[in-house]
């Protein structure tokens, strides 16, 4: 998916799909993120749309009722399905249409929790990777043997189809769409009022099978990261980090891996990331100096982590947030991301 900038475009459509026994916790992600914008021009246009007959009743007793139909999606640029209420029971035909539909129409199709497996059922993860609860994945797999499902991450974005894990995990795919359309900053925006981190990457682990105890040994590890953080300019291994932690290298790997979910080079790699997007959407600074900043040595080196992580090389990622015309300067360093990637 190609961020895009909504100062050159109209307001982001994203229509969410409610139904009968719907959570409200899983229909509110979406509506948050989305509908309850920050105390400025809000960038997405929010939709709700009922995918059967209304009143809809909530799994929570109340009635919802008012809501657009499913036409909705016609016009929409994400279509959201914030879960499902019975993996065993087969979504509505006509809201398996208007997703295929949808799709076909180049919208971004989402669904969170179990709401994967209504895409699964419209037949839109098919030779897919895709994520679902973790209690619900090995079903998933042995029923959709085209989709490639992938029980243990948080979110997958697969060519515009994107799937996520239980509950809270739909936060990190929201606020990983929000990234994508309007940027990081944005995203980061919208995860400082919902008080949760500003990025967890989609390969961060759904769970952690033993929690890392509040010992001295853990708060030590906080602060390392949080220290990392603002010197990511600077060189750090496994152990250099485990020496500053005073840990051993297999203890500070087990424990860092409890706290984060995730490897500490892949860890490391996913905060330089996540700062270069700000600083080419914030700053002017050159992707010489950015990849500086981001401690990752080289442009070429930037370029190439940056175009495997989101495919879009970052000249072009800039430039879709400003909406500007290159100027000749600007079209060498194109030029120069476009010759490292081939």
């Amino acid at each position: 998916m190609t961020a895009r900038s909504t100062e050159a475009r109209q307001r982001v459509r994203v229509a969410v799909v409610a139904f009968d026994g719907i959570s409200p916790f899983h229909l509110a992600i979406p509506g948050v993120v989305f509908g309850e914008a920050p105390p400025t021009p809000n960038p997405f246009e929010l939709v709700f749309c009922a995918a059967e007959p209304q009143p809809l009743t909530t799994s929570a007793g109340y009635r919802i009722s008012g809501i657009a139909g499913l036409r909705a999606l016609h016009r929409a640029d994400v279509v959201v399905v914030p879960s499902w209420r019975n993996v065993n029971e087969r979504p509505p035909e006509a809201l398996l249409r208007a997703l295929r539909s949808a799709r076909a129409a180049g919208a971004q199709i989402v669904g969170l929790c179990l709401g994967a497996y209504v895409l699964a059922e419209a037949g839109l993860l098919d030779n897919r990777r895709a994520t679902t609860h973790w209690e619900y994945a090995e079903q998933m797999a042995k029923r959709f043997p085209a989709i490639q499902v992938e029980p243990d991450v948080l979110y997958v974005d697969d060519g515009g189809v994107m799937t996520s894990a239980g509950t809270a995990a739909g936060l990190d795919a929201c606020l990983e769409l929000v990234r994508q359309r309007v940027g990081a900053a944005r995203a980061s925006q919208v995860a400082r009022r919902l008080v949760i981190p500003p990025h967890r990457a989609g390969g961060q682990a759904q769970f952690i099978e033993h929690p890392l105890p509040l010992t001295t040994g853990g708060h030590r590890l906080s602060q390392l990261i949080e220290s990392v953080r603002t010197r990511l300019h600077e060189t750090h291994s496994l152990d250099s980090l485990a020496a500053e932690a005073r840990m051993s290298r297999r203890t500070f790997t087990r424990q860092f891996k409890a706290l984060t979910g995730s490897t500490v080079l892949t860890w490391l790699l996913t905060e330089r990331l996540h700062l270069v997007q700000q600083l080419l959407e914030r700053t002017d600074q050159s992707i010489e100096r950015i990849a500086e900043l981001a401690g990752f040595g080289s442009a070429e080196a930037l370029r190439h982590h940056f175009r495997r992580a989101f495919h879009i090389a970052p000249i072009d990622w800039r430039r879709s947030f400003r909406g500007e015309a290159l100027d000749q300067a600007t079209e060498g360093t194109r030029l120069a991301d476009t010759r490292s990637t081939h």
